[in-house]
């Protein structure tokens, strides 16, 4: 059955991600699936131990202790994700999610990420973990990963969200928007939301028709365009930034005039700089 895959950890962000995974939830009527990894470690190498230049038996006496302390470790570790699950699943019950299940799993982030979302219709994360969290200029690295690895769309979460009022679709004609302008098109995520086409680029003959083939495609649907030359994060930030509620799709992956929207360039500098919420299509 599919589901929204909801991935929190001990971040402010586990609020927004599931507030938005319940908003996704409504909208798709699927449940979520709240997720929760704790990351194995090395409690040698995370506590620096330097014990081989001394006596095997200071050594063999330090390693034992270090082996006492992961597994005490290990169990907060375990006993902090249960709370964070259980606030989380109340969270989503009191924001209108269409039922829920939490999963708690030892393991990497972004691996188990991967294999849990063969199930999911989005898989809904914060923009930065708990390690990065006050990094106000800073993507997260496993948003990165999970971004380059992952065949799904990807909801980001900025810090604090509303309801999406607005959509606001980055386009230039690419696979990846052009997927992303199908998802504006189908999905009952966007379906009820005005919609605001951008291309970044010259106002060309070119230019003026892919956006009109974008908005010709959302016929019926309340439909503002900007077509605008200057960097393509600078055009689409205004955009957003002047546009009440919005939620801004994008192709991670295109082609100019968006330059290449991969991660470490445009997307990244998107998700960094606006403080909405973004879907990633690929």
């Amino acid at each position: 059955m599919q589901n929204i895959l909801a991935c929190i950890d001990a971040s402010s962000y586990a609020t927004s991600v599931c507030d938005l995974a319940a908003w996704a939830s409504r909208k798709l009527e699927l449940p979520v699936e709240l997720l929760h990894v704790v990351q194995r470690k090395d409690a040698v190498a995370e506590r620096h131990d330097l014990s081989g230049a001394i006596g095997l038996g200071v050594k063999s006496q330090l390693l034992e202790e270090l082996t006492q302390l992961e597994a005490a470790d290990a169990r907060l570790q375990v006993e902090r994700g249960r709370v964070l699950l259980a606030a989380g699943e109340e969270r989503l019950k009191t924001a209108g999610a269409i039922g829920m299940k939490t999963l708690h799993r030892h393991g990497g982030i972004v691996e188990t990420i991967l294999e849990r979302e063969t199930e999911a219709r989005v898989v809904v994360i914060g923009k930065r973990g708990a390690s990065h969290e006050f990094a106000q200029d800073h993507v997260g690295s496993k948003v990165e990963r999970v971004v380059r690895a992952s065949s799904k769309p990807i909801l980001i979460a900025s810090r604090s969200i509303e309801p999406p009022l607005a959509a606001v679709l980055a386009y230039d004609g690419s696979p990846a928007a052009g997927r992303a302008l199908e998802r504006c098109v189908d999905s009952p995520l966007f379906r009820e939301l005005p919609v605001h086409i951008v291309v970044a680029g010259a106002d060309d003959e070119r230019h003026r028709r892919l956006l009109e083939d974008a908005r010709a495609k959302l016929d019926g649907r309340e439909v503002a365009t900007t077509l605008k030359q200057g960097k393509p994060e600078d055009v689409i930030s205004s955009v957003v930034g002047a546009t009440p509620g919005a939620i801004l799709l994008m192709g991670a992956y295109g082609h100019s005039p968006f330059r290449t929207l991969i991660v470490g360039s445009t997307t990244t500098t998107m998700i960094r700089t606006v403080r909405v919420p973004v879907l990633l299509m690929r």
